[in-house]
């Protein structure tokens, strides 16, 4: 037993030193992983839309703050927390996450050997030659207990064994592809990142639209009941003879209209309402947002700081998972040109096997065996070349689709930006007009009433007010729609401290 126990230990450092050390010193073949380079064009010094923006590089793993509070809305923040809960979609890009990661783990396992154990009972039959069958087919092999012949028996073996498979990773294809699955679960972490940005700037856009749609319907109900004064007052006149009948038909006509615009603004609440369930993982059905008057909402668009440094895009998550997904493109590369080199794998077996169970696990019985094997492609018709051209190609493809995720953000960004800005502009410029509007209605009512114009003046004024104060608070929504968008198309927010908070 000293003797086979001796031979059994120089064997296996024959074997496995020289291979460890092949395998410490090879490298791993394809292209090593270097960020794609974006050229000036896509990357300028700063914003046209704004001012002094420096040049951004992907940098994800900055946390994010929650930026939603910087609008001073406590329903609406309620709300954001609940997106985090229970939102659906990020439930589903939570377990896509975890998918990802159980990826990476089982590529990791594959720098281990493989070992499995097999214990079995075999029963089997010895056939006996055509000559001895022949001229003895009645005999009976009293030690087995089977017909017998020349050689026939009937034997039972038992069977004890372990044994293991390990693939040493002289060219580095294990390697390759545990760094294509770690850089897919960081893409897919990102992922994650990103369905939960968008999902908390849909709940900000869809809440504040419903916000504003509530004070334009009451605009528009306080509208029906000065125009429901109007025509009293031209019913009157009409009926000591001031008036004549067309102008209660005109009052009549902008007083009905108007209840039918008050309205129609309930279709859009409800679609607005039943999508912001939908965000906070809620049944339609079961989910109500009470409507608030001017008075009892306030809400304030965010100041834009005069310097936004870009390197807040290095907060996108889109970006961050298009360059990951760029670097394990790349590793694929190597994956698929390790194919052209040999396998080389350690194997051995070791076990028990006995035609008795009696001493069944004892030294006599043992066997063992240890041996390298490699493995190697001489003819394959041009499939390894196919393959190592389709990963290559998806590389480029996704090279490509990284620089356009830049592009679009920094698009994205310029024109949210340049909403802001004019807006702000815009909304300045529509409040003079609505105070405009106004005093010219307390001047053309004066004058209708002294008698000095008609009532189709009176319409007039009064449409044109309404349609400039429903302008300004179409552009109160704008503004904090475009104020949601550029905090989305930054990666979650423009704050210095949102980078530390979370």
């Amino acid at each position: 037993m000293n003797h086979h126990h001796h031979h059994l230990t120089r064997m296996l450092i024959a074997t496995l030193v020289p291979m460890l050390l092949a395998t410490l010193t090879s490298c791993a073949v394809g292209p090593d992983y270097k960020r794609p380079e974006l050229s000036a064009q896509a990357t300028p010094v700063r914003f046209k839309e704004g001012l002094n923006w420096k040049v951004a590089a992907p940098g994800d793993e900055i946390k994010r703050g929650k930026w939603w509070e910087a609008y001073g809305d406590r329903e609406l923040n309620a709300l954001a927390e609940q997106v985090e809960i229970n939102n659906q979609n990020l439930q589903v890009a939570e377990a896509k996450y975890r998918q990802a990661q159980a990826l990476s783990s089982s590529a990791r396992a594959g720098f281990f050997p493989t070992i499995s154990a097999t214990a079995s009972e075999t029963r089997s039959r010895t056939a006996a030659s055509r000559s001895s069958s022949t001229s003895n087919t009645t005999g009976l092999n009293t030690s087995t207990g089977a017909a017998s012949g020349a050689s026939s028996a009937i034997s039972t073996n038992h069977n004890l064994s372990a044994s293991f498979s390990w693939e040493l990773d002289l060219w580095g294809r294990i390697r390759r592809q545990v760094e294509a699955n770690d850089a897919s679960a960081q893409a897919s972490a990102a992922d994650l990142e990103s369905a939960r940005l968008s999902a908390q700037a849909d709940l900000a856009s869809n809440y504040f639209q419903l916000r504003i749609n509530d004070t334009q319907k009451q605009l528009l109900n306080e509208t029906v009941i000065a125009y429901a004064k109007s025509l009293e007052l031209t019913r009157n006149r009409y009926n000591v003879g001031v008036a004549g009948k067309v102008d209660v038909a005109q009052a009549e006509t902008q007083l009905k209209s108007a209840e039918a615009q008050a309205l129609d603004f309930g279709v859009q609440r409800a679609q607005l309402e039943h999508a912001i369930a939908l965000l906070i993982g809620k049944a339609p059905g079961n989910f109500a947002l009470a409507a608030l008057t001017s008075a009892q909402w306030h809400v304030a668009v965010p100041a834009t700081p005069l310097m936004l440094p870009s390197s807040l895009l290095e907060r996108r998550p889109d970006i961050a998972g298009a360059e990951r997904r760029a670097a394990a493109a790349n590793a694929q590369i190597g994956v698929a040109k390790a194919a052209y080199y040999p396998t080389l794998s350690l194997t051995g077996n070791a076990g028990y096997s006995s035609p008795s169970l009696a001493n069944w696990i004892s030294a006599p019985n043992r066997f063992w065996s240890l041996g390298p094997s490699l493995a190697e492609t001489i003819l394959d018709f041009g499939k390894r070349g196919a393959v190592t051209d389709q990963a290559v190609a998806a590389y480029d493809q996704s090279v490509a689709s990284y620089r356009q995720t830049v592009l679009q953000a920094f698009q994205e960004v310029e024109d949210n930006l340049a909403a802001l800005n004019i807006l702000e502009a815009e909304a300045k410029v529509q409040e003079e007009a609505v105070q405009a509007a106004r005093e010219s209605v307390t001047l053309t009512l004066n004058q209708y009433k002294a008698g000095t114009v008609s009532y189709l003046n009176v319409v007039s004024v009064q449409t044109a007010l309404l349609a400039n104060e429903r302008t300004a608070m179409t552009l109160t929504g704008r503004r904090l729609a475009a104020s949601v968008g550029l905090i989305k198309a930054l990666g979650g927010g423009w704050r210095g401290e949102a980078a530390t908070s979370q």
